[in-house]
């Protein structure tokens, strides 16, 4: 198998290099707008770099893999499935919803194959949380109390390309929450903080946001989220219910300390960011994606899927610049979503 990887940056390398090792890629075709930078990572691969988007689909591939900036995306992606290519892109599709609805007609007319990188889904303590809700291990699901907290702001130059905080960031757990729940959120209220420095303000985002959210089933759910968390990286999930309470994300790495005198020490080694975080979860990622381009298995998140969750955090924009209650059904493209 054959693939075309589009972006190196940080997170453009780290995929390149889990499939240069893969058994079933036999070869790589890399390429990015920083041409040397490409140039650079192929050579430590052992692998092709090509001097543009261009060739990737006139030197032939099997499949496409995007990792560029989220501007690009939408229309990659499009490109891709008109030449009848499977596709696996980092979230997002596109930072609005028309781009969002676009790709996703082109890749529905076509088709072919689109796969969204929430990594989190193959996240061993996410798998095991969605199998305690759903063997209804906990009973009725009452309460869920999610986080994400990043151990250091990221250049003041990218936040404005970010989408912002709910699109960037909660995104993954709007994501996570309904594909360990399997349930829909019906509506949100959300608020923001920019009170830390001011290049969150200059972008007009802000840099510590939470959301109250109501479930199909009358779950409630808190996320929170913050760019500031000096402790380290920090994501968790809690899920309570009648019979029993299950949290993702506590071990001796978690960056958290107890006040109480018996509780367990601080970590020595608290995460420091998602790739170190979630390394095993983006192998398995695109170990998935090569076995749906080889038809071994269904797609694990599709457009519609990714969409649900631009959705949601969509609403939460809304609610924060509006200061009210969103319903999901005001946020367009409710219709036609993924089975999860």
């Amino acid at each position: 198998m054959r693939i075309g990887v589009i972006g190196t940056g940080r997170i453009g390398t780290i995929h390149a290099n889990t499939l240069s090792r893969h058994r079933e890629v036999g070869s790589l075709i890399l390429t990015d707008a920083d041409g040397a930078r490409a140039q650079e990572l192929a050579h430590r691969l052992g692998e092709t770099a090509a001097p543009g988007v261009d060739e990737i689909f006139k030197w032939g591939v099997d499949a496409v893999v995007i990792t560029t900036a989220t501007s690009a995306h939408a229309e990659l992606i499009g490109r891709a499935a008109r030449s009848g290519l499977p596709v696996f892109c980092e979230k997002p599709i596109a930072l609005d919803l028309p781009g969002t609805l676009h790709a996703i007609a082109e890749v529905e007319t076509a088709g072919t194959v689109l796969q969204m990188g929430f990594q989190r889904r193959f996240d061993t303590g996410y798998t095991g949380a969605r199998e305690a809700v759903r063997s209804g291990r906990l009973g009725r699901l009452h309460t869920v109390r999610a986080l994400t907290s990043d151990q250091a702001p990221p250049p003041a130059e990218w936040l404005p390309l970010s989408g912002g905080l709910y699109r960037d960031t909660l995104i993954h757990d709007f994501d996570m929450l309904r594909w360990v729940t399997g349930h829909e959120v019906v509506d949100v209220y959300a608020a923001g903080s920019d009170a830390g420095p001011p290049m969150f303000r200059a972008a007009g985002d802000v840099d510590t946001g939470a959301a109250l959210l109501t479930l199909d089933d009358g779950t409630l759910a808190t996320a929170t989220a913050t760019r500031m968390n000096g402790a380290g990286y920090d994501v968790r999930m809690e899920l309570a219910g009648e019979l029993d309470q299950v949290v993702v994300g506590l071990d001796d790495r978690t960056p958290i300390a107890s006040t109480e005198p018996s509780g367990p020490p601080a970590a020595d080694k608290p995460w420091t960011g998602f790739l170190e975080r979630f390394g095993p979860a983006y192998e398995a990622e695109l170990a998935a994606f090569i076995e749906v381009v080889r038809g071994e298995r269904a797609n694990p998140c599709d457009g519609r899927e990714a969409l649900q969750a631009l959705r949601i955090a969509e609403a939460c924009e809304v609610s924060r610049r509006e200061h009210r209650a969103v319903r999901l059904a005001e946020i367009p493209g409710g219709t036609n979503a993924g089975a999860f």
